[in-house]
């Protein structure tokens, strides 16, 4: 007999799509029938670089290895490692010394502690549509707090009024007792990655359904921060702004994407309180590097650091990842080569993919200029809606016919307002992502409803 709460989170286990199927990896020599995923944001082409740079330079003191000397909440060094990297990246508004970071065991974990840390069981947080479904998991599975979507278009939800959208979700979450407690953005986004205009075009496989116009949107700029800052300053709501690809931005060769701007080089003063403004980050994506499980919290609320040290022995790093991690951000010559071959090696894959895309006549959302994934639109793909299905049994439908030829997309996980959009990661391995798209084809050219 398990508890009420472990019952429950194992039954997320069971919820279907929640979770990637049980199958075989493609690998092109030991598994050629094998499904490729197209699911997992991880930049796959800079893996290399990251394991020979650990082979060739890092050294793990004896230190590493015990319970206080690197691993409890990063130690001292990699804080000021990483404010440093900050400092030349970021360009915060005041410099940051390391004394307002703190290293937790993952990003993932990260968002448990701000859960456990911000608000009470019951109690929301607001987010936008499209967005990564997972913070439901992370926010809800052991802390209790409830992700509340704002109902918004992904043409549309970086724009300066999205804060309407945001001011509704909260009146009806207070009103039937959901107090939110947070409001969360992803920037760069996930999924949309930095996109501000939409890209229609003819289909080569089927043609498209219904009557699409263009539209214009904007991808965070400091106007819609500053407004969304002032919200949450109004109604005494944290403001957390999820910075994990922030220098995964590359030149998309697509004049109307919007630089990344970071939430820490925006002065504060007189928008919010600093107790109330929060930046999460960690090693997983900009350097390629999930399995290391190193995030970062930097907020200048002494309460909330002392908070997420009073449970960090559940959330911390273990000491070799620290040691590596350090090792990666205090030499600053190999970082900036790195982060260059990295974003040269996204454009070069966004190019590509795209440009497939369109051979496909695949429609997606253009303009993205950061994070290791494309918003592709296969509604024209779906079963009819006169089938009698929910725009939910719609979606995994298609993602079944896709899974049947190999392929994975994960249905509904983003929580569009419109069925058929998928978010497609493009920076696995070159030969499993041309192998992948050419299994889709495949599918869509030989679909039958």
């Amino acid at each position: 007999m398990l508890s009420s709460r472990a019952t429950h989170t194992s039954s997320q286990l069971d919820t279907p799509w929640r979770f990637a199927p049980k199958f075989g990896i493609y690998d092109a020599e030991t598994n050629p029938d094998g499904v490729i995923s197209f699911a997992t944001a991880e930049n796959a082409r800079i893996h290399q670089e990251v394991a020979d740079f650990v082979n060739s330079r890092v050294e793990f003191p004896s230190s590493a290895f015990t319970y206080y000397g690197f691993s409890t909440g990063g130690g001292s060094r990699f804080p000021k490692a990483l404010a440093n990297h900050l400092n030349e990246y970021f360009k915060p508004h005041r410099d940051i010394d390391g004394s307002d970071i703190i290293a937790t065991g993952s990003a993932t974990a990260l968002h448990e502690v701000l859960a456990f840390s911000l608000g009470d069981p019951g109690d929301g947080v607001l987010l936008s549509r499209p967005g990564y479904g997972r913070f439901e998991l992370d926010f809800w599975n052991k802390a209790r707090m409830q992700v509340v979507w704002a109902d918004t278009e992904a043409e549309t939800c970086f724009d300066v009024d999205v804060v309407d959208s945001f001011e509704k979700a909260l009146q009806e979450s207070n009103a039937v007792g959901v107090k939110i407690r947070a409001l969360l953005i992803i920037n760069p986004h996930n999924p949309l990655g930095n996109v501000p205009v939409i890209l229609l075009l003819s289909s080569l496989i089927m043609p498209l359904v219904g009557s699409l116009t263009s539209f214009k949107g904007k991808c965070y700029p400091k106007d819609t921060i500053v407004a969304l800052m002032k919200f949450c300053q109004m109604h005494q709501i944290h403001f957390i702004s999820d910075e994990i690809y922030a220098l995964s931005e590359f030149d998309s060769q697509e004049h109307d994407a919007v630089p990344f701007t970071s939430a820490l080089s925006i002065d504060s003063t007189g928008i919010i309180d600093e107790g109330l403004l929060h930046v999460t980050y960690g090693m997983a994506k900009d350097y390629g590097s999930p399995g290391l499980r190193v995030g970062a919290l930097i907020t200048r609320n002494p309460q909330l650091l002392k908070s997420a040290r009073s449970i960090i022995r559940f959330h911390n790093p273990s000491g070799p990842s620290i040691v590596i991690a350090t090792a990666m951000l205090e030499d600053r010559e190999w970082c900036r080569s790195f982060l260059a071959t990295s974003r040269q090696r996204i454009a070069e894959a966004y190019l590509w993919f795209t440009s497939e895309l369109r051979s496909m006549g695949v429609e997606y959302l253009r303009g993205s200029n950061a994070g290791l994934f494309v918003w592709v639109n296969l509604s024209p793909y779906l079963p009819p809606e006169t089938s009698g299905m929910s725009h939910q049994e719609r979606e995994f439908a298609l993602a079944q016919k896709t899974l049947d030829g190999g392929v994975f997309l994960q249905p509904g996980e983003e929580h569009a307002l419109r069925p058929g959009w998928f978010r497609m990661v493009y920076t696995d391995n070159p030969e499993a992502v041309q192998e992948g798209l050419k299994r889709l084809k495949l599918v869509l050219q030989n679909l039958s409803w």
